[in-house]
């Protein structure tokens, strides 16, 4: 018993050469240690939300347990913080530090720091928000041979929105699928976004890719087309698909913007051409997809005409539903991807803010 507990009480136990025999290779001077106070990290808020463009702490704290105490005082302390991602087993370096040295990673350099309110605390600050910015981040602190890790989830306030090219229904693979969004001001949207959209009312009955390679679509008003009749509503979901072959529509999402989205007022109606260079002579740019969502979800926007937008379909945005506008619902109606040299319409255009 007594040896049972002597095991017990150690904690950690090491060994160095005995500096009176060296000769004698396997002997060993064994040192003991009493079990010390563990390393805690903290996370005071599991979950974060901001916007494109705005600043953002990802709070992290560490302590001993059963003290009040930041740091045992005889290692330095590291603070680590990644991204992670959908693969489990891959991660994406953000910021480190270690005493005075500081380094940031990829698209997190210039605007990433520590909060260091207090000495105990690790929590990150993130500037100028993207798109791209969103989801989870790890907080691990190391203290010698102990660590311990916090996740924080970062969202962002936004607007989920199907799209496909002008070529069709189901026409891009997973690539294809992340420039289309890309060139529409906007990411992939995850599965979160997805079904955050869904429990807001996005009904959607062609499946799109989504951030981690599956392919879903969101369903609120079960019908026959769509799964059936009598199937009950949810985000269903396809599995994941090859990247390169595999075919369908995308799931994009966008934040609030920093600029003017506007319809122009033109005298006359206007070629796809036409309206690039009305928008450029107004010192503008023709909006983009993601443009006009944004605008229609986050700032209300509501116009009752059809205007060009730059990937060549022609849309309005209601948020008033009303005769002759989307009567039944508030939505950005999609009037198609007409003949850009002949048909004529209005168009949106997009003024960057400095």
């Amino acid at each position: 018993m007594k040896s049972l507990l002597f095991l017990v009480l150690i904690s950690v136990c090491w060994a160095e050469p005995h500096p009176g025999n060296s000769s004698l290779e396997h002997e060993r001077i064994v040192h003991i240690q009493e079990n010390g106070p563990r390393l805690l990290v903290v996370a005071e808020q599991a979950k974060i939300f901001s916007h494109r463009g705005g600043n953002v702490t990802l709070p992290c704290k560490f302590y001993h347990e059963h003290t009040s105490t930041a740091g045992s005082g005889t290692h330095k302390i590291r603070v680590k913080w990644t991204k992670l991602t959908y693969d489990y087993l891959k991660e994406v370096d953000v910021f480190v530090a270690m005493g005075h040295h500081r380094k940031s990673y990829g698209s997190y350099q210039g605007r990433v720091s520590l909060r260091e309110s207090s000495e105990n605390d690790a929590s990150l600050v993130i500037t100028n928000i993207r798109l791209e910015d969103y989801g989870r981040y790890k907080c691990e602190v190391i203290e010698g041979l102990e660590d311990d890790t916090a996740v924080v989830t970062l969202n962002l306030e936004g607007v989920v929105f199907p799209y496909s090219p002008r070529l069709g229904r189901y026409n891009l693979n997973f690539h294809e699928a992340q420039r289309a969004c890309t060139e529409q001001d906007s990411v992939m949207a995850s599965f979160d976004q997805l079904y955050d959209a869904w429990r807001s009312g996005l009904d959607w009955c062609n499946a799109g890719w989504l951030s981690d390679g599956s392919v879903q679509y969101p369903i609120t008003k079960p019908r026959e087309p769509c799964g059936g009749r009598n199937t009950v509503p949810g985000v269903r979901n396809y599995g994941f698909w090859d990247k390169e072959k595999s075919r369908y529509d995308v799931f994009c999402f966008t934040s609030n913007f920093n600029g003017r989205f506007y319809y122009l007022i033109h005298p006359t109606k206007l070629t796809y051409e036409e309206a690039v260079q009305a928008c450029l002579k107004d010192g503008s740019q023709i909006a983009k997809v993601g443009q006009i969502f944004a605008a229609w979800k986050l700032l209300g926007y509501d116009r009752c005409d059809a205007g060009w937008l730059a990937d060549g379909s022609v849309r309005y945005p209601i948020s008033r539903p009303r005769k002759r506008c989307s009567p039944s619902e508030a939505a950005v109606r999609f009037v198609g991807f007409p003949d850009k040299k002949h048909k004529l319409y209005g168009v949106y255009c997009f003024r960057a803010y400095n």
